[in-house]
């Protein structure tokens, strides 16, 4: 059946289908349709990867070095729906998955609920939330019907117009990062990390970085010393004539030899052209200078993982690079200010 939709769908290419079913441990007649970037509601909401065959939907992310995977049957599924945006949601319709009762017990790790034996699971937060929900309307009405008819209510909604590249990719590799700024600001550690913490810096750098709506979580408890938060804001026109919105996660600890802290940030960019094609990545390193001279260095890395490929990567990273180091200068400068206002 897979094999006979497969002739009259777009499916990606031969090495993204290998990597998708060595990912999720299926069979090779198993191929992918379509995958989302989104994020998994648990106590927490989870960046990651949704992905989408004829048989199967699952999740994957690989965020800050832990690895989160599961997947389970569209025959599994009772119920779909979709909840209103809410405050905990940042703002994003929720489609909501109920299992049969018993079913789906390898992914329950993944679900938000177990009510009378069916889990729940909470997606949010899609980049392309409208084509998202049809797609998956689609293959979970489908899923009883002859090859020739989950072929024909897959076209009607739609879903053969999203246009792949041949060599996507699942981007299941680590990204590269590299330094684009450093610098040592004459403000100490526990100043500067003010910046993340919610309060009138935060949000006046934000602001000043033409960032508005912004709304973060609480910092919560992750993992030991390690500290997560989700934090969501639209661009100012004058950043973005498409005035896009970012959702994002991060994570905060203690550097391990220094005095100092490290925040590391994955980025996913809403309401512009091929934004669910890629995340952005962000390291800060910040180490405390000699107590003395009340000063801090702070390095930042970037890095960008590219979901589904496209053409001119290489311009659109420099690109996206250039408007990242002007957007620190602004960020630093801004803190450098308020220190020495007070």
């Amino acid at each position: 059946m897979e094999k006979e939709v497969g002739r009259k769908m777009n499916v990606r290419s031969p090495q993204t289908n290998l990597a998708f079913q060595k990912l999720f441990g299926l069979p090779p007649e198993e191929f992918l349709i379509n995958d989302f970037t989104c994020h998994l509601k648990r106590k927490m909401p989870l960046q990651g990867r949704l992905f989408l065959s004829a048989r199967i939907i699952g999740f994957h992310t690989n965020l800050f070095g832990h690895q989160t995977k599961f997947f389970f049957l569209w025959e599994d599924i009772e119920d779909i729906q979709i909840v209103p945006p809410t405050l905990s949601s940042m703002g994003s319709p929720i489609i909501v998955m109920t299992l049969r009762p018993g079913r789906g017990m390898d992914a329950q790790h993944g679900a938000k609920t177990k009510e009378d034996g069916r889990l729940k699971f909470r997606f949010q937060s899609f980049v392309s939330f409208n084509i998202a929900h049809r797609t998956i309307m689609a293959l979970w009405k489908a899923r009883s019907l002859s090859p020739e008819q989950r072929v024909q209510i897959i076209e009607e909604s739609e879903a053969k117009s999203i246009q792949t590249d041949e060599s996507s990719s699942l981007g299941l590799d680590d990204v590269s990062m590299s330094e684009v700024y450093a610098s040592a600001l004459s403000v100490p550690v526990s100043f500067f990390m003010e910046v993340f913490s919610g309060g009138i810096l935060d949000h006046r750098v934000m602001e000043k970085a033409g960032c508005l709506n912004y709304f973060y979580t609480p910092w919560e408890s992750e993992k030991g010393d390690v500290y997560e938060r989700h934090i969501r804001y639209k661009f100012d026109k004058n950043i973005s004539c498409y005035r896009g919105e970012v959702t994002s996660t991060q994570q905060r600890s203690t550097l391990s030899d220094k005095n100092g802290w490290l925040v590391e940030e994955v980025m996913t960019l809403h309401g512009i052209p091929l934004g669910d094609n890629f995340n952005l990545h962000l390291r800060y390193q910040i180490e405390d200078l000699p107590p003395k001279s009340k000063r801090c260095m702070v390095r930042v890395y970037f890095g960008i993982t590219w979901l589904k490929s496209t053409t001119n990567q290489k311009r659109i990273t420099k690109n996206i690079m250039k408007n990242m180091q002007d957007r620190l200068k602004t960020i630093f400068c801004v803190v450098e200010r308020e220190f020495a206002a007070r």
